[in-house]
């Protein structure tokens, strides 16, 4: 049986999804029984667990062969991140704890830059998990394609994306969340000992000129595209909300600059999913 960790979102959902359609048992997590319900009724094992409560993670995490686990996005953290070192915290004890037999753990690109950036909070979590004695793997996918959903809008009623990402003919590592799901699945169901890092990109580059190419095909109209100027960032991220827009900020910085990239040495896959693939899928789930 395979612990999942996040089965209400993307990447945790399609992980399950994933080894279920490979015959395998599946413990799915969830912070509230009534979302269990499908994943029951799919032949998962519920677990009602929190990243607040080291007592009911540990539970979920008891004798299973393998655990996925992941922690919440945050783009707006408080300083310190204390939201997710607190967080980081509960889940290092109950893996100390539970002694699954295995850790596959979703990551980031770039966990291991020395900058402050949004990607620390990662960076803080791995050097966590390097203390916990069990055979752990740390899968680092890039940018998520699925990123691209905040583009739709624009580019079918303006024929235009704004891009954060420069300049506009640069490629940038681009991750399918399907991709994600099947490779973690795989590494789950591996044998290996120790630590070790995966990175995961998919099939080629993405430049912001090839994803505005992507939306072009799929809407079937030109579209254009606009670098938002650095200048902008952080009174535009602060307009919809944002309190602390630094981290943020820093992380574009990094992909832009260039020290947000993969590990060398590193074992990295590649994905099978196209760009094209997702940008309809965003579009067709927008026009629902």
């Amino acid at each position: 049986m395979f612990t999942v960790m996040g089965v209400t979102g993307n990447v945790g959902g399609e992980m399950a999804r994933t080894l279920l359609a490979a015959k395998k048992s599946v413990r799915a997590i969830v912070r509230d029984a009534k979302k269990g319900e499908e994943w029951a009724r799919l032949g998962c094992e519920i677990a009602v667990a929190d990243l607040n409560d080291v007592k009911s993670l540990t539970a979920a995490f008891q004798g299973v062969d393998g655990v996925f686990t992941m922690l919440p996005p945050i783009y707006d953290p408080t300083p310190g991140f204390a939201e997710h070192m607190a967080m980081s915290k509960v889940l290092t004890e109950a893996l100390q704890s539970a002694r699954p037999r295995k850790v596959v753990h979703l990551s980031t690109i770039g966990a291991q830059a020395t900058e402050q950036n949004l990607l620390s909070l990662h960076t803080a979590l791995e050097r966590m998990l390097a203390e916990v004695s069990l055979p752990i793997t740390i899968l680092r996918p890039g940018w998520f394609m699925e990123n691209s959903a905040h583009n739709v809008a624009s580019a079918r009623d303006e024929g235009v994306i704004y891009s954060f990402l420069s300049p506009a003919g640069k490629g940038f590592p681009f991750i399918a969340t399907a991709d994600i799901a099947r490779v973690g699945a795989e590494l789950l169901q591996e044998i290996w000992s120790g630590h070790r890092v995966v990175e995961l990109t998919g099939p080629r580059p993405v430049s912001p000129n090839d994803l505005a190419a992507g939306f072009a095909k799929v809407l079937g109209r030109p579209i254009a595209v606009e670098l938002v100027p650095r200048e902008e960032w952080e009174a535009l991220s602060r307009s919809q909300g944002m309190k602390n827009p630094t981290p943020w900020m820093r992380m574009l910085d990094g992909f832009n600059e260039g020290w947000i990239g993969f590990e060398r040495p590193a074992e990295v896959r590649k994905g099978k999913v196209e760009l094209e693939t997702v940008l309809k899928s965003l579009v067709e789930r927008s026009d629902a």
